[in-house]
């Protein structure tokens, strides 16, 4: 059974998300993210690579390993309150820790990823599942999450690329975007939903899109939540 799944979001009026290029400056101070985050009350969030680095404490694994490992899932524990995942079909980052904020750290890799990858990840106390030989399978790793796991209520939450996958794949169930009165106003920033230039030409199957509903917040912001309908 797949995951209820909400891309759960901050981003400037015209919908980008690299804060720190944002105008007027402080525009996103306080916690305003990490508020709506335990308000929506997820199983776990999870996260593309290039946002999961940004926590990691390592620049790399050793190359090598003793021993072999087989491609199944592997976990530290399943008896927290919430995981964060994390994917990674190839194995690039290198944690050096085992949660973040608390929550277990679960790795989504691909069959590709090499014996000294696991071996550290298991050094470091960080889970993993694989979804897929060469690519990860997004709707296969919302199964494995569930079945694993038990995960009934997923935030997605970044970055862009992570966030467009998983709409062009018709996985997810809402959006919750807080708008924040700051804009960006430059060409090429990081936005909510992202693609690369190969995949720019795939539409999301979405039919409809219902406002759930719209809270003014402190400071000017809107909070927006709306239910998905896919193909």
């Amino acid at each position: 059974m797949k995951p209820y799944v909400i891309c759960h979001m901050v981003s400037s009026v015209d919908g980008r998300i690299l804060n720190s290029r944002w105008r007027p400056k402080g525009a996103n101070s306080g916690n305003l993210f990490e508020r709506l985050h335990d308000q929506l009350e997820g199983d776990a969030w999870l996260v593309g690579r290039v946002t999961g680095r940004e926590f990691a404490k390592k620049d790399v694994y050793p190359a090598q390993a003793d021993r072999t490992y087989p491609r199944e899932p592997w976990f530290v524990r399943r008896d927290a309150d919430a995981y964060g995942i994390v994917l990674d079909a190839h194995g690039k980052i290198a944690w050096g820790r085992a949660d973040i904020g608390g929550d277990p750290i679960v790795a989504v890799l691909t069959e590709r990823v090499s014996d000294a990858h696991l071996a550290a990840l298991r050094a470091d106390g960080v889970s993993y599942v694989f979804a897929g030989r060469a690519e990860v399978d997004l709707a296969l790793t919302l199964e494995i999450l569930n079945q694993e796991l038990g995960i009934e209520r997923l935030l997605l939450e970044g970055g862009g690329g992570a966030n467009g996958a998983f709409l062009r794949a018709g996985l997810v169930d809402e959006i919750s975007l807080a708008i924040l009165p700051a804009v960006d106003g430059a060409k090429g920033a990081p936005s909510v939903f992202d693609s690369s230039s190969e995949e720019s030409g795939i539409r999301a199957p979405l039919t409809a899109m219902a406002l759930q509903s719209c809270e003014v917040l402190d400071g000017g912001a809107v909070w927006l939540r709306y239910l998905l309908q896919n193909e």
